[in-house]
């Protein structure tokens, strides 16, 4: 079965062609478009305009990659939620247009359950404890009786807002994950600053306000370094006791701060004291992409899942634990 994916729940417009041949995931093109800016956030206005203007010129290059011809492909799925109206509904309306032009079946699918599913696949985790953490997302997440658990989440904002909005404060375009990553170690003081868990969930915004109350009165490096080590930490700490919790021994990172270094070097070495197996994906499905996307319609569509035009609306506000996982 051959699966073309759209992405676009944020910043990224992407176009993934997948294929099953031989029960694996077989990615033959993953193409994207990303809105980046030199200052400043995403303005959904913009962001919606982007989507529409490159949708074309993406599908056409990942099919051109894959040397595939539209009538090649069995399915069309896109990500119907979570994400930004604007962004979601540029992306949903490119993929009923290919469907209903093309006579081909279509299904949404869930950005963040497609993350844990094509990271599961490419690295051979089995039933791990899931950290997602991506711009409007920071989830653990685990596997248990037909859904995906939510076991801790963020209470405010995302921890890749939490970085590009102190980010944009010091100056920085959009993303400023990757600058502030680098930063991190290059600083060599530590300030104090707020380290906000409550139970198995966290707080970002406390420590977002007084980070930025100090730029300019602390060295930028050691305010990245301060930041980042609280933020990575608080999520450590849940991740750790979600182990303990339901007995798993598996850490699969994902999601588009999974880039970062430093978290990947405080998980790593969280796991290593646990003995616990850790998994992350190639970045180039860490981030958002529509190979993803792809991979879970086929995973969904041979589960026996469907889906009819009128109920391809988008969903906003759409839940990782609220999606019926009816193919484990």
């Amino acid at each position: 079965m051959i699966c073309l994916g759209i992405e676009a729940t944020a910043h990224t417009f992407g176009c993934g062609i997948v294929s099953d041949k031989k029960g694996k995931c077989e990615i033959l093109a993953n193409e994207k478009d990303t809105y980046v800016t030199k200052e400043g956030g995403m303005i959904p206005r913009e962001l919606a305009e982007h989507h529409q203007a490159k949708a074309k010129e993406v599908i056409e290059n990942a099919l051109r990659t894959a040397n595939l011809e539209i009538k090649n492909i069995d399915l069309v799925s896109f990500s119907q939620g979570p994400g930004m109206g604007p962004a979601l509904q540029a992306g949903a309306t490119a993929a009923r247009a290919l469907a209903l032009s093309n006579d081909k079946p279509l299904l949404g699918v869930n950005h963040c359950v497609a993350h844990v599913e094509i990271g599961k696949t490419l690295t051979g985790s089995k039933d791990p404890i899931v950290v997602y953490v991506s711009g409007a997302n920071t989830q653990i997440i685990g596997y248990e009786k037909g859904r995906y658990r939510v076991y801790g989440e963020t209470l405010d904002i995302g921890i890749g807002n939490l970085l590009d909005t102190v980010g944009r404060k010091m100056g920085m375009g959009f993303p400023a994950g990757p600058t502030l990553d680098k930063m991190y170690f290059e600083g060599k003081k530590y300030i104090e600053l707020p380290y906000t868990v409550k139970g198995m969930d966290l707080a970002f915004a406390g420590l977002q306000t007084a980070t930025v109350q100090k730029i300019g009165k602390e060295k930028d490096e050691d305010l990245a370094y301060s930041l980042l080590h609280n933020a990575f930490a608080m999520v450590t700490e849940v991740s750790e006791r979600a182990l303990a919790h339901t007995e798993k021994t598996e850490i699969l990172l994902t999601g588009g701060v999974a880039a970062s270094k430093a978290l990947r070097e405080m998980l790593e070495k969280m796991c290593k004291g646990r003995k616990a197996k850790f998994f992350v994906p190639p970045f180039g499905v860490c981030v958002d992409n529509a190979a993803m996307i792809a991979w879970l319609g086929i995973v969904e569509f041979k589960a026996g899942n469907r889906m009819k035009i009128e109920d391809s609306t988008i969903d906003q506000r759409q839940r990782t634990d609220s999606i019926n996982v009816n193919w484990i």
